[in-house]
């Protein structure tokens, strides 16, 4: 983060005041509307902030990716504004859940509850656990926007090298018309290069001792046995609880269920 631009954050609040406060961290390519759906459904119960990580969304872009330091910036964000008045809950996932991990190891008096989904504090990138993003990446990249007139003819044009149509949509929330032309608004070449950097997750040294719900897509594999014992060593007071069905975006693939796992965890 070398400027006060950089760190710019962009957050938008859902819910009233009388909710548990609530932040809610998206994954690589998001941003924090993609929680829109699941922050309205818990009205009244939660009052959620929806942050744009830096990188993604509205928010400001930096020259590098490093996990301290956005967790750090997040920190600075949430003393400053939704989480003045005391600790809040963080809701964290893939990306997010490591940002989030990171937030609560480095800054415990600021988060109350965690929730991690679909993420383990490990290194996914040594094991090849970034090829999926890898590709998502490099077919975002070859994507000739100079030949976009409309939004449907970049969806025509990801089609052979993406052909899950919800996951194509899911990523073109990334493009944004200016003028007569079309604009990748997440800093993709920046993400690309520093891919391994997100894959990996940094040794910190320290606990969490508060509640933390570990939530994993059945058919996912970010959430593996041999990954409990690391979880367990830094977040000692860890429920882990399977999302049947789910892949790793579980948030959209299960929203009853990720709603439900919320309620109950943030509210008891």
């Amino acid at each position: 983060m070398t400027t006060e631009q950089d760190r710019t954050i962009h957050d938008t609040e859902v819910g009233g005041p009388d909710g548990e406060r609530t932040v809610f961290l998206h994954g690589l390519f998001g941003q924090g509307k993609n929680f829109t759906q699941a922050a309205k459904a818990l009205v009244p119960d939660l009052h959620s902030l929806l942050v744009d990580l830096p990188n993604h969304g509205r928010s400001g872009w930096t020259d590098s990716v490093d996990y301290v330091d956005v967790a750090d910036a997040v920190a600075e964000h949430l003393h400053g504004g939704f989480a003045a008045d005391g600790p809040v809950n963080v809701v964290g996932h893939s990306m997010g859940g490591k940002i989030a991990m990171v937030l609560a190891l480095r800054h415990p008096d600021l988060v109350d509850r965690l929730v991690v989904v679909d993420i383990s504090p490990v290194d996914t990138a040594s094991g090849g656990g970034t090829g999926e993003f890898e590709h998502l990446l490099d077919s975002l990249a070859r994507l000739d926007l100079a030949a976009v007139v409309r939004r449907a003819d970049a969806d025509r044009l990801l089609a052979e090298d993406i052909p899950d149509e919800r996951v194509r949509g899911f990523l073109l929330q990334n493009l944004r018309s200016h003028g007569s032309d079309f604009r990748w608004q997440a800093n993709l070449s920046l993400l690309r290069a520093e891919l391994a950097t997100i894959g990996g997750f940094p040794e910190l040294g320290a606990t969490f001792d508060r509640p933390v719900l570990w939530l994993a897509g059945e058919r996912s594999p970010y959430v593996r046995p041999e990954h409990d014992v690391t979880m367990r060593r830094l977040f000692p007071r860890t429920r882990l609880v399977t999302i049947k069905g789910a892949g790793h975006w579980v948030h959209s693939e299960a929203p009853e269920a990720f709603i439900s796992a919320l309620r109950v965890f943030l509210t008891a």
